[in-house]
């Protein structure tokens, strides 16, 4: 393997990984299948596929092209060389907009094809649900689809010209009348027209096999129509000439509801007749609480296009006066539109979850049959599942007969494999009884390749394999797939795991308590890898910023994975591949709410540092930051603020401090304030209240560093007419709420005055031994506060968020710990619940800023708009994260990465906010990061709702 490596760096120009940490990222892709590579290359064009193939095909050592690594079936996994196409070989080389056509590299994203294309009015017609990420060399291997293919076909049909390098070196520009074609293909074909003319199912969504059928006479003897769908196998594609299609200029969605599936199935052929533009599916199952759906069982999303608006809307009602429906919604709105597909894109990730939370697999994911049978194979499918003793959520593309699936597979045990094999052959055979094919998608690949001769008969099969060695005699390009393949219950990802349970320390209830199930959880569909977001989204941060699929959140999990598996990452919690993949996560937590399947990488993250730093040396950061409330606490027990205010600003002072603390030099040290919230809230003059008791929780960062938000939430509150109390800071008599100054009188010889604490620091540096000790002793303080059941109000949105979810994790065996998370407010929560007759102030100015990722991905924003909306500030915030998420941005050497996060979505929309916009940042690390690096400060809403009151601008009183 050193040799082949040797080579490969002396033969090309672009990247060449051999090392454990670029091999365990590519070992799997959205399948069950799982293969370790010897290395990866990322060529810089085709002068350096065409050297790498020369290397491996002198060592003998297969090859496997990946683009986005999305394929479901186990084709963008491999034991060779893999080629990833996505790190150079990316590029949109021409659009021609009068040719509609445009020329692509195979790692190009398609939705950056779709946006260089919409300024014309055109697109490329398939779009799969994972067009953010897959590439459009993936698309042509596996021939995807999407679901507008009832109006634009497959990715075959919108194909002109492809440039292919074969396995042997011969570069070949394929297309119409044999062009391209390798020397022996013409006369196979021409000795056997009779069964190329009758052995291939006539459906729209026949992807399994080779389309050996487009060479037919007939069909323009299309060698690139041909080649598409190869998944690999015959040559490695190095550029493509698509086709686009005209978008219509307006578009309206019908959404037909039903009682089940099969209602849904048995209507979605008759509305083809009436050239509507998608006929989706999908069944409860998969929707959301609250999505906006009229009532039923099931929902076909039915589009329509035309020149105008009222033709679009006409086309939609008339598919709804043709459909025998329980109910119908016609949607015209453009953003109301794109929430509701995304329900469906989302569909491959939330379908691997069972309602009671059961895992459940792809494998089976894309038979389709004609789309008249749908409705009767729908329900000899649900028959074959009840037979075995499985379950499964199926939705797809109804129009085309397509379905997808995930079947809750027992793929852990022998006999849950047994059963896998044996529901396989029953429903392949099943599918061909349908006049169906295996796969209407996503290829065969390992999940169905073994069992083509059910559908087509081993003598096309052979065939199959002949055309295979004409192009790859040597049978080096992605091996074991379509032809020869390994049978489809080896392989399997999930054999290399351990037979136990990991001992951890989290107690991951979503997953049974069970770290292997949390690590399974990510099954490779890389919503994480989207180049941009939109709107509220989070995920990924560190991968848009980097590119990197190490820095992605499946990256991330694919490393824990081979490091629970101990044969490629054989150190354990150790391991230094991990813990670099796992540096640069910002703990956003964006995947937990972004991520289909709600992987929690922030929590992993901690799980893992927590071990890996046990017993020994930690990072300076995790001292100087992570232990960031001892030193704000003895600092105020000190009165050393001003001291320290005042080294700090004195340059060569302050880099040491950085240097010794691990923090980045390009840093400002935050001031810390000269009088601590805790100490205004004992000398202020109690307000007198009538309204309902809340607990105000004062954080770290608004106790010793913005004391001037907790003081405008009190006077917010105390406006709306609560009354305001702090917690404990020693465990007071029973009954007795803390109010900051309440303390037990026979304690006060023995105890030392405490204060509560939600453990951020220290879960976001992995010391989860400390931070279980403080929040048992924080469960301790609030008892009386929990006994008496009251409202806890937080205003950091990252305390709030550790409250709600690390607490009840890390504490989950102490009751009290939900309780707890139970009773957390968001400072909106507090006033839409407690006061809900309060009028705000009137503000009446726009706003711009950024919603706090954790508040996005944990707490939700929902009170929040409807407060700000009641105050008169228009306008919604942005997304994304600010990038210095707590101690991430000030660590040494994230400082790039941290600003290339604040200038995704956050300064931008500062920058081009209105001069009179409101600045709203509810975190400290949001409004510290703007302070930094823009110059512009952010405000917490309660400090705008604060001089709104002061100013006397409209603030009224509930009422009496």
């Amino acid at each position: 393997m050193t040799d082949l490596a040797g080579e490969l760096r002396g033969a090309v120009r672009g990247e060449v990984g051999f090392d454990t940490g670029s091999r365990a990222l590519v070992t799997m892709d959205a399948s069950n299948y799982r293969r370790v590579p010897l290395g990866v290359v990322a060529p810089r064009d085709a002068d350096d596929v065409s050297a790498a193939l020369e290397v491996c095909r002198a060592h003998g050592v297969p090859v496997v092209a990946r683009g986005g690594g999305t394929s479901i079936a186990g084709q963008a996994t491999g034991t060779g060389v893999v080629l990833d196409f996505t790190r150079h070989m990316n590029g949109l080389l021409e659009l021609d907009p009068v040719g509609r056509t445009a020329v692509v590299q195979p790692g190009l994203v398609l939705d950056r094809l779709q946006e260089a294309a919409a300024p014309h009015g055109l697109r490329f017609g398939p779009d799969p649900s994972t067009h953010s990420r897959c590439t459009l060399g993936g698309m042509i291997a596996n021939n995807s689809c999407g679901s507008h293919s009832v109006a634009w076909g497959t990715t075959a049909d919108n194909v002109r010209e492809l440039s292919v390098l074969t396995a042997r070196g011969e570069r070949l520009r394929l297309g119409r009348d044999w062009a391209g074609a390798p020397d022996g293909l013409r006369e196979l074909v021409e000795g056997e027209l009779a069964r190329l003319r009758t052995g291939f199912p006539d459906l729209p969504r026949r992807i399994s096999g080779y389309a050996l059928d487009a060479l037919l006479p007939e069909r323009g003897a299309d060698v690139a129509r041909s080649f598409c769908g190869s998944e690999g196998t015959l040559g490695i594609l190095t550029e493509a000439v698509v086709g686009l299609v005209e978008v219509p200029r307006a578009r309206a969605l019908a959404v037909l509801s039903y009682a089940d599936e099969s209602a849904a199935a048995e209507a979605a052929a008759g509305l083809l007749p009436y050239g509507p533009l998608t006929v989706e599916g999908m069944g409860a199952d998969l929707v959301p609480a609250g999505a906006g759906l009229p009532p039923g069982g099931a929902w076909l999303f039915v589009e329509t296009g035309g020149r105008t608006a009222a033709q679009a809307h006409t086309r939609a009602r008339e598919i709804v006066r043709a459909a025998d429906v329980v109910d119908a919604l016609v949607v015209t709105d453009p953003a109301a539109q794109r929430t509701l597909w995304r329900i469906r894109e989302d569909a491959a990730g939330t379908a691997t979850r069972m309602p009671d939370g059961t895992e459940a697999w792809p494998g089976w994911e894309d038979c389709a049959v004609p789309p008249a049978r749908l409705g009767a194979y729908l329900r000899d499918f649900r028959a074959l599942l009840t037979a075995h003793g499985l379950r499964g959520t199926p939705y797809g593309h109804f129009g085309d007969g397509c379905i997808h699936v995930r079947i809750d597979f027992d793929l852990l045990t022998e006999t849950g494999v047994g059963r896998f094999r044996r529901f396989s052959e029953e429903l392949a055979d099943l599918v061909t009884e349908h006049g169906g094919s295996l796969s209407g998608e996503h290829g065969d690949g390992q999940a169905r390749a073994e069992l083509l001769p059910r559908m087509y008969g081993a003598e096309t099969v052979r065939l199959f394999e002949r055309a295979k060695s004409l192009w790859d005699p040597d049978d080096l390009l992605n091996p074991g797939m379509l032809v020869r393949p390994a049978p489809l219950d080896t392989n399997l990802r999930f054999s290399v795991l351990p037979r136990r349970p990991v001992d951890v320390t989290f107690g991951y209830p979503a997953d049974g308590g069970d770290f292997r199930a949390a690590v399974r959880r990510c099954v490779g569909v890389a919503k994480c890898r989207t180049a941009s977001v939109t709107g509220p989204a989070v995920m990924c941060p560190s991968f848009r910023a980097t590119g990197e699929e190490q820095h992605s959140t499946r990256g991330r999990a694919r490393l824990l994975h081979e490091m629970l598996a101990g044969e490629l990452v054989t150190d354990g919690w150790r391991s230094t591949e991990v813990r670099d993949a796992l540096d640069l996560c910002l703990s956003c937590k964006g995947c937990r709410s972004d991520c289909p399947v709600g992987v929690d990488m922030a929590t992993y993250k901690a799980e893992f540092l927590h071990h890996h730093y046990a017993g020994r040396r930690r990072p300076a950061a995790h001292h100087s930051m992570g232990r960031l409330p001892e030193w704000l606490r003895w600092t105020t027990r000190t009165r050393t603020a001003p001291l320290i205010n005042n080294l700090a600003s004195i340059r060569p002072l302050a880099a040491l401090g950085k240097r010794l603390g691990g923090i980045a030099a390009e840093r400002d040290i935050p001031r810390l304030a000269a009088r601590t919230f805790t100490a205004w809230w004992r000398h202020r003059k109690p307000a007198r209240g009538t309204g309902d008791l809340v607990v105000l929780w004062p954080d770290t960062f608004t106790e010793h560093l913005t004391p001037s938000v907790g003081r405008a939430a009190v006077r917010v509150l105390e406006d709306a007419g609560l009354r305001v109390a702090l917690p404990p800071t020693l465990p007071p008599r029973r009954g007795v709420i803390g109010d900051g100054r309440t303390r037990a009188a026979t304690a006060l010889l023995t105890a030392r005055r405490a204060r509560v604490c939600c453990g951020l620091t220290y879960v976001s540096t992995g010391q989860l031994d400390r931070a279980r000790a403080v929040l048992r002793r924080t469960l301790d303080l609030m008892e009386p506060v929990l006994r008496a059941g009251l409202p806890v109000v937080v205003l950091e949105p990252s305390c709030a968020a550790a409250l709600r979810g690390d607490l009840p994790e890390l504490l989950h065996d102490d009751p009290r710990a939900a309780r707890l998370a139970a009773a957390v407010l968001t400072f909106a929560e507090a006033l839409e619940r407690h006061a809900p007759q309060w009028t705000p102030p009137a503000v009446d100015r726009p706003v711009a800023g950024q919603t706090h990722c954790h508040q996005h991905a944990v707490l939700g924003d929902t009170a929040d708009r409807r407060l700000r909306t009641a105050a008169g500030l228009t306008g919604d915030l942005s997304g994304g994260c600010c990038g210095l998420a707590g101690d991430f941005g000030f660590q040494k050497g994230h400082f790039e990465v941290s600003r290339a996060c604040a200038e995704e979505q956050l300064l931008p929309a500062v920058r081009d906010a209105p001069e009179d916009a409101v600045i709203l940042t509810d975190g400290f690390s949001c409004r510290t990061q703007l302070d930094q690096l823009a110059g512009v400060r952010g405000r917490h809403l309660a400090e705008v709702l604060a001089e709104a009151l002061e100013s006397g601008e409209g603030a009224t009183k509930p009422a009496p």
